[in-house]
């Protein structure tokens, strides 16, 4: 039973499982957009909608909290000084899953998850 287990496992071990989001989130806040299957773009969301807060908090002890997550120094100084400002006015909601048809090799659902545009 799975009394109050969150999150998706995607197969993977705990170390595996964060590896693949830091990494996935990193693409995305580089590329602004990345496809990937349904199920790790829904695990991504609220990964990088945190990171997100934290890039628009902007002082000293978020930046430190989000460099935990984002190892990538150019990624980091971007998220800080581009997408946090740009979401200043924004409640939340920073992304989007749009959900775009079955992968060829395996049929797995596939979906693009990309930064709001505002």
């Amino acid at each position: 039973m799975r009394h109050q287990a969150k999150g998706r496992q995607l197969s993977r071990t705990a170390e595996h499982r964060k590896a693949l989001l830091r990494n996935m989130a990193t693409s995305l806040f580089k590329h602004e957009r990345i496809t990937t299957t349904t199920a790790k773009a829904k695990e991504l969301r609220p990964f990088a909608e945190r990171l997100i807060t934290l890039a628009r908090r902007g002082d000293l002890h978020a930046r430190r909290l989000a460099e935990r997550k984002i190892q990538d120094r150019e990624v980091l100084k971007r998220l800080f000084s581009e997408i946090g400002p740009r979401f200043a006015a924004r409640p939340g909601g920073y992304t989007r899953i749009l959900k775009i048809g079955h992968r060829v090799g395996d049929g797995a659902e596939t979906a693009r998850i990309e930064l709001v545009s505002e």
